[in-house]
């Protein structure tokens, strides 16, 4: 079970087409492309702007996008407040980076998705890559 409880989003390889996190439409996915959207999320999230997400606020980022769909709450509150900070939300690595990132660059390109990395047992990714983190591939959630 992750860190604070609930359920991670999925982690699956580009189910719904090129995530909508890659900025620059190149293909390659990276940490701090993950961060942008992630950081994103919580302000559309964020509907009282007081820098938390609560239970009422959570389920714009469970209809952001496909891979969020089943995610809850727990699993991004790392010390069980009740709401997420910005920076649980943000910080929060990618569970599809930590998965397919078989160089540990902080970076999926095409290569690694053929290539079909998979995770660590327990499905917890690289040590240290965040792979037990937050991400599914993306999807087509709302364009910013």
């Amino acid at each position: 079970m992750p860190p604070g409880g609930g359920t991670p989003p999925r982690a699956d390889p580009l189910p719904d087409g090129p995530p909508i996190w890659d900025y620059d439409h190149d293909g390659t996915y990276t940490c701090d492309e993950w961060k942008r959207y992630m950081d994103q999320l919580f302000r559309l999230a964020d509907k009282n702007r007081d820098g938390y997400l609560s239970a009422s606020e959570f389920p714009v980022i469970r209809r952001a996008e496909r891979s969020f769909a089943q995610a809850e709450l727990g699993y991004f509150d790392d010390n069980g407040d009740g709401k997420i900070s910005r920076s649980e939300l943000v910080d929060k690595p990618s569970r599809f980076i930590g998965q397919y990132d078989s160089n540990a660059d902080c970076k999926v390109t095409a290569a690694e998705l053929r290539g079909g990395t998979s995770p660590a047992p327990g499905g917890g990714g690289r040590p240290g890559r965040g792979g037990g983190g937050p991400g599914g591939a993306g999807g087509f959630g709302p364009k910013f």
